[in-house]
């Protein structure tokens, strides 16, 4: 059986170390198994394929609780494929919406820089134009 160090799971998965002894404790993995003689923990290739689905959870933002329901869904199989799915497109319908605030952000420091820009220049007409975008972009962002 290959079994393989926190080190390695922690290079492979790019999770950190501390990091995957949380998802330990929290009972996201294992129990992992230890060495034998130092204690050590031992990663299955079971344990490192959840953790790396976990590492892509992560990193789109979902959280432990969904984690855990992730989990318990994936190990229910195919009779579980709904709430699968419903509980991942929550979470695109979340970075969807976060991407359209980023956006506005985006656009309110773009017409800020066209309204600089002008100043800059001296061009009064390019810069009443910025700041009447600006006054849109603005109530965009409240």
């Amino acid at each position: 059986m290959t079994s393989f160090t926190i080190q390695e799971v922690a290079r492979r998965s790019g999770l950190s170390e501390p990091t995957l002894r949380y998802y330990e404790d929290v009972g996201l993995v294992g129990p992992i198994d230890r060495d034998t003689s130092s204690g050590h923990r031992r990663y299955r290739s079971t344990d490192v394929d959840t953790l790396e689905a976990l590492a892509c959870l992560r990193a789109a933002g979902v959280s432990i609780d969904d984690m855990r329901t992730y989990l318990a869904n994936r190990a229910r199989g195919r009779e579980a494929a709904a709430e699968q799915r419903d509980l991942l497109l929550r979470h695109a319908v979340r970075i969807e919406e976060e991407i359209a605030a980023q956006r506005v952000r985006l656009e309110y420091l773009r017409e800020k820089a066209a309204l600089w820009d002008a100043r800059d220049r001296g061009d009064d007409t390019a810069e009443a134009a910025a700041i009447e975008r600006l006054v849109g972009v603005v109530g965009e962002l409240r």
